[in-house]
């Protein structure tokens, strides 16, 4: 049953559900403690996880596939995006292209997997004096069939250079609204990589994240119809949606082609919008592998086990960067930048 705006509604798990093009969104937020020598966490603060597979966030953080930095180790994707927005903590990147990088500080990388590629996401733990947060959303955007055997990269939307802008309602309550993707009003984000479906502003590709002080009032812009516009209310206590109250780790799925009201409750809100037209073309998963048919998916194991996707050039296959390097990104075509 639709109420108002809303479509649906849907329990937040540890994986959110998502509506075409994208595929996958889930929230890290990890509690770290202090970091070691080698950036992880102390020894004794291991026992009792399952290392290697630790998702049971124990004392408020996991491992993920991390034995000794949390994180996730090399692993090869191919035919689809990732799209890493950290709001706190550290993720040092490296491929298998010798690309490498270091972003945090509200930060995205956008990287085109493509034909295929390996890379590892490690989180150390930089800081050995205070507590590692982190916090950060890993988003999955499909490819076309047409862009699925492009050539891999990734670019950085540095944190300095993401448009921000704080609304003031009628009774002084304010919301930020952060723009990762897609224009909003006058603000206008950095590009995405050029094959990316959200590379051409006719897709209406929008990832927004908004915060909202105690009873702030917002108004969300309407969309296009027939684009797919998802609501995550992840952090608070309650949300009203065009007057319809949703508890906290509530999502909902909007109708597109009208603006919505948004309300915070009585403590401060934390959204996710992400929204786009569909792709519309058959999709076959199998783990990092999103392709179009079966044998595709086949053919992706063939290569994957023929080339490696470029092998992996790396000492260690969960990679990090000296703890004192800053933020950078060095590109496989040896170009590098800084925010």
């Amino acid at each position: 049953m639709t109420q108002g705006a809303i479509l649906k509604t849907i329990p937040l798990d540890f994986q959110w559900q998502t509506a075409d093009p994208f595929l996958f969104c889930v929230h890290h937020h990890d509690a770290y403690p202090q970091g070691n020598e080698q950036m992880a966490p102390p020894s004794e603060s291991l026992v009792g996880r399952n290392i290697g597979s630790d998702f049971d966030s124990k004392d408020g953080w996991s491992m993920y596939h991390g034995d000794t930095v949390p994180g996730f180790p090399v692993h090869p994707h191919r035919g689809f995006e990732t799209v890493t927005v950290v709001q706190d903590g550290i993720v040092d990147h490296s491929d298998s292209m010798g690309a490498a990088g270091r972003y945090g500080a509200g930060d995205t990388q956008w990287m085109t997997a493509g034909k295929g590629v390996q890379h590892s996401e490690m989180f150390p733990l930089i800081h050995s004096d205070k507590a590692n947060t982190m916090q950060l959303f890993q988003i999955w955007i499909n490819l076309p069939q047409k862009s699925k055997f492009v050539d891999p990269h990734f670019v950085m939307l540095w944190g300095e250079k993401t448009p921000r802008k704080v609304y003031q309602d009628e009774s002084g309550n304010k919301t930020q609204v952060e723009v990762v993707a897609g224009a909003l009003d006058d603000m206008t984000p950095l590009s995405p990589p050029p094959e990316s479906w959200a590379a051409d502003p006719a897709n209406e590709v929008g990832i927004w994240i908004i915060d909202m002080e105690p009873h702030a009032r917002w108004t969300l812009p309407a969309a296009s119809e027939g684009v797919n516009r998802m609501l995550y209310f992840f952090e608070g206590d309650s949300l009203s949606v065009d007057e319809t109250a949703l508890k906290v780790k509530t999502g909902a799925a909007l109708q597109p082609d009208v603006s919505v009201s948004l309300q915070a409750g009585d403590q401060a809100a934390r959204i996710l919008v992400l929204q786009g037209k569909p792709i519309n073309e058959p999709v076959v998963q199998y783990g990092p592998f999103v392709m179009n048919t079966a044998e595709e998916i086949q053919q992706a194991f063939r290569d994957y086990q023929r080339t490696q996707f470029g092998g992996w050039p790396w000492a260690q296959m969960d990679q990090v960067h000296p703890r004192d390097q800053g933020r950078f990104a060095r590109f496989a075509d040896g170009r590098e930048e800084s925010p």
